[in-house]
């Protein structure tokens, strides 16, 4: 990606290196501890939001339940955590060049774009929306409308899931903007009020349209961007299959249940992603409803 080209954003907070702030998830103890260890986000919301705040049922099960990680995952101190100037310009990039492309978008509906905040941070921390760790992945929350991240994260995405490249590493970043997007056009509200009133199945469902969506906005994105090369397209195609709920079921357990989906298949991810690369139009992302 031609990230020298990328406005840098001012909208990011390095927090990595530092002591974490936030509570062990170990700590929590009993069926809660249990159950929050298993919650990440796999590009999305993070499922910790609902289960220590009920804002909305946009959780999945994550690498303590075996979807995304294991043992090793995380660094043994945060001094080793602490951003390369690669790192540091690839997030500062990325998000800069999100906010222009969205700001242009929103300027076009004649609305205003209120930029998120990406926090960078060591193993972990505090975030609006409680502890923030990096077992779960990075995620947004609606609360502070900001993105966490540990940037260890992306040698996990390489290593563990074969999708390497700085066009990967801005995709999980455009997916995180695209959650902000839904807050601020209340598409986040929307669901979380339908799925007070589904039942699971159909919760889950709701949920993967949000994913999905976001998956496409990520699209327009890198399409309005002007920041794409040879090859970063296919980078963006192999994240996005990597994580598909029926491909990381298949690889913990064996076994795919379509009706406990929650991010959308391995397909539909890299269909939705290449929706809005395709159209570079926001309106064609209608997944959520």
């Amino acid at each position: 990606m031609r990230l020298g080209d990328a406005p840098e954003s001012g909208n990011f907070e390095d927090r990595t290196g530092q002591s974490g702030g936030g509570m062990s998830l170990g700590g929590m103890g009993g069926g809660l501890g249990l159950i929050l260890s298993m919650v990440a986000s796999r590009f999305g919301i993070v499922g910790i939001l609902i289960l220590a705040l009920g804002y909305c049922a946009l959780s999945s099960l994550g690498r303590g339940g075996g979807l995304l990680g294991g043992g090793g995952g995380s660094p043994s101190s945060a001094a080793e955590s602490r951003l390369t100037p690669e790192s540091r310009q690839l997030l500062t990039g990325t998000l800069g060049s999100t906010e222009q492309v969205w700001g242009q978008i929103f300027q076009q509906a004649g609305a205003t774009y209120r930029p998120t905040k990406l926090i960078a941070y060591s193993n972990s921390g505090q975030s609006g929306c409680g502890a923030a760790q990096a077992a779960m992945g990075p995620f947004y929350c609606p609360t502070d409308t900001s993105i966490y991240i540990d940037p260890t994260f992306f040698e996990e995405l390489s290593r563990r899931f074969g999708a390497p490249g700085d066009a990967a590493q801005a995709y999980v970043i455009a997916h995180e903007v695209g959650h902000h997007v839904q807050n601020l056009e209340g598409t986040l509200d929307r669901a979380q009020s339908a799925q007070g009133s589904a039942g699971r199945t159909a919760g889950n469902q709701i949920q993967v349209g949000i994913e999905l969506q976001a998956d496409c906005y990520a699209g327009v994105w890198a399409k309005q961007s002007g920041l794409l090369e040879a090859g970063d397209i296919e980078e963006g195609m192999r994240a996005a299959e990597a994580i598909g709920d029926d491909t990381l079921q298949q690889q913990s357990q064996g076994r795919v249940v379509p009706e406990s989906f929650t991010h959308g298949s391995s397909a539909q991810r890299r269909e939705a992603l290449n929706r809005g690369l395709q159209s570079g139009n926001p309106a064609q992302c209608n997944y959520a409803r």
